[in-house]
């Protein structure tokens, strides 16, 4: 079963990296970008087969390791 997980930064949350791109964006001439958030994006292929737990197993694994929950948000999708 294939997941991805997208792992993003709480709002409220400075993004050195988002401002950064941002910067690179102008100079670039790419006009009318207001704003950048950078995140992460991880893809898991797991041997469970069984959606509701596949999501459980997930969901602990962000907690634990994949996304700072303090500062980050995950969200996880399960391909069917």
């Amino acid at each position: 079963m294939k997941v991805k997980v997208h792992v993003t930064l709480k709002s409220g949350v400075l993004d050195p990296q988002g401002k950064a791109v941002q910067h690179a964006l102008a100079s670039l001439g790419f006009a009318g970008v207001e704003g950048v958030r950078q995140g992460k994006y991880i893809e898991l292929e797991l041997a469970e087969k069984d959606p509701a737990k596949a999501r459980e197993a997930v969901d602990a694994m962000c907690r634990q390791l994949l996304a700072n929950t303090v500062i980050e948000n995950y969200a996880i999708d399960i391909a069917a």
